[in-house]
Order: C-alpha cells, then structure tokens, then sequence
C-alpha cells in the first residue's frame, strides 16, 4: 500500500494577524502547502514558514491563489486564462526564491480556495494552471481534487506532462459522484473525531466510503488534507498520523 501523505494549507499569516497552528502541525505532516502572498501571507512569513518545514523534513508547496486577501482567495474572479497562468507562475517563483535562498525548492503546486474550485469545474483554467506548472520546470506535480471518475484531468495533464497527486479529505462527506457534499448541506463536514480517523484509514487503504446517498464511491487517494486551525484539529491531525503509521508494515 504507497503511503497516504498528508497535507496542510500552512503558513497563512499576514503581518501582524496570525492563523493557524503552524509550529504545532508541521511534525505530522508531509506537505506543506505554503500560501504565496495572493489570499495571505507575506515575505517574512513565508520565509518562516520555508524554514519551519525544512526543520521538520516536510517538502514544500506552493499554494497560489486569487488576488483576494480581503476574501482569503476564496472568491471567484473574472480571471482569463492567460492570467491564471500567469499568477501561478508569479507565485510560484516567489515563493522558489525563498526556499532556494534557505537551500530548499518548490516540490509541487496545489491552488487555492476558489481558484483550486474553478479550475476542477473550467477544462481552460486547469490547462491554465498545467501550462504555468509545466513552464517552471522541474518536474513539479500538481495537487488536485479526486473524484470518482478523474481520466478528464489525468488526460489534460498527460498531454502537459504533468503529473498529479489526487486529494481527498477525511472530514467531509462526499457525494456518488466523488464531489465534496456542499458545506451548505447537513452532514457536510464530520466533527466526529472517530468518523474523521476512519474515513481517512478507509481511503489510505482504498476502501469505498459511503456517500451522501448511501452509495458506494472509492476515490484514489494520494495525499490526505488536514487542518491546523486550531488545537483540536491539531490533535486530529495526530491520531491520523498515528493510525496510518499502525497501517505500515513492520
């Protein structure tokens, strides 16, 4: 079974005001999807950040949203294509500056918020954002929802010869057809600290989780998103570490 690596949106600080538990997160995670400036965060903070997850051997990301710090990225803009691309790239390198300055490098890319929405329901603003990872170079992966059926994206990043890492996330509920259940709509996120650790040693090992219908739906999962807000998603987020270590052979 490959190992289940999980993710955290990281380093969202801005100046004066400070989100997240970064320092408390950071040794159970794999990834750290730094945010690059657009919806949060700030040089120094990123330069931080960088340093923190070197400290802890947790390879970097870059986390490229929106121009939307008011929204926190999380609205939609009237973006064209050419300009996703080139906010992507613009971060992207922002963010490789710093890391390459400590002795570090961008590992792989996963947009945020609204533009990571838009980019799984627009074919062009997906080519969008493969064309500005494809640009960079070195061979970065790109992170992107699973679902149930993902040969559209696997296809579309195939012919830019990129390769993606699936996400899926252990506190939300999902729908037949892959999609996360609308947060609007009862059930949509688990607070269940039990439910959470299962669905996430569910997905590890492949199994189908059950749906919002009470279907079968099995997701590839590649990398497992997980929180940091606050003390008790931090807490969470080790009794997924320590479940998913009790899957590893000995």
């Amino acid at each position: 079974m490959p190992k289940l690596l999980l993710n955290c949106d990281i380093g969202e600080s801005f100046g004066a005001w400070r989100m997240g538990l970064d320092a408390e997160v950071m040794p159970y995670i794999d990834c750290a999807n730094i945010a690059c400036g657009f919806h949060a965060s700030d040089p120094g903070t990123m330069r931080r950040t960088v340093a923190l997850a070197a400290e802890h051997s947790v390879r970097i990301g870059a986390h490229p949203a929106y121009p939307d710090l008011v929204g926190f990225g999380r609205r939609s803009m009237a973006c064209s294509p050419q300009e996703i691309e080139d906010m992507v790239l613009y971060q992207v390198g922002a963010l490789d500056g710093l890391c390459r300055a400590q002795g570090q490098q961008v590992r792989y890319v996963k947009p945020h918020g609204a533009m990571y929405q838009d980019m799984m329901r627009d074919p062009a603003k997906l080519a969008a954002v493969l064309r500005a990872v494809a640009s960079y170079g070195g061979d970065l992966p790109l992170m992107l929802m699973s679902t149930a059926d993902n040969t559209a994206a696997q296809r579309l990043a195939d012919e830019h010869g990129v390769a993606l890492l699936f996400e899926t996330f252990a506190d939300r509920a999902y729908d037949r057809a892959g999609y996360l259940v609308a947060r609007s709509e009862p059930g949509a996120v688990h607070h269940d600290s039990e439910v959470i650790v299962a669905q996430a040693i569910a997905l590890a090992r492949g199994d189908a989780l059950t749906a919002s219908d009470g279907s079968a739906v099995r997701l590839r999962s590649d990398t497992l998103c997980v929180h940091g807000d606050n003390a008790g998603s931090v807490a969470a987020v080790r009794r997924i570490r320590e479940a998913l270590q009790a899957l590893e052979p000995v």
